[in-house]
């Protein structure tokens, strides 16, 4: 019978100064990106980057809160399978990432919307 483990799940708020530096610190400590995502919640953004440990089922999510005009950096150069992660935040929400590794500016996928999951127009202004 295999034994049953009971991980440690952390969701730990940070800022966004600090989302490279965490990044980071994740891949270097065997972590791997298994998904990242966004959200439109009470004007703001809420961006979670969940690294998992694939021998303890430790799973640990880094979230950054921002407002919609604050610019993002992205996490590709440390950790390159965000590259589809963070053009779909960008195509999708609106999330302003700048310095995505492969950026497909706003053709990753085919739909008729601009960030059709973002801020409505009265919102952004």
């Amino acid at each position: 019978m295999a034994e049953i483990i009971h991980p440690q799940e952390i969701i730990e708020e940070i800022s966004v100064s600090l989302l490279l530096d965490k990044a980071l610190e994740q891949k270097k400590a065997g972590m791997r990106l298994s998904q990242a995502c966004a959200a439109y919640v009470d004007g703001n953004f809420e961006l979670s980057y969940s690294f998992a440990n694939d021998e303890t089922y430790q799973y640990h999510t880094l979230r950054v809160v921002v407002s919609p005009d604050t610019e993002v950096p992205s996490i590709t150069e440390i950790v390159p399978p965000a590259v589809f992660y963070e053009n779909e935040m960008k195509e999708l929400f609106g999330v302003k990432i700048q310095m995505i590794s492969l950026d497909y500016e706003n053709k990753l996928y085919r739909i008729n919307a601009d960030t059709p999951l973002g801020p409505t127009e009265e919102e952004a202004s």
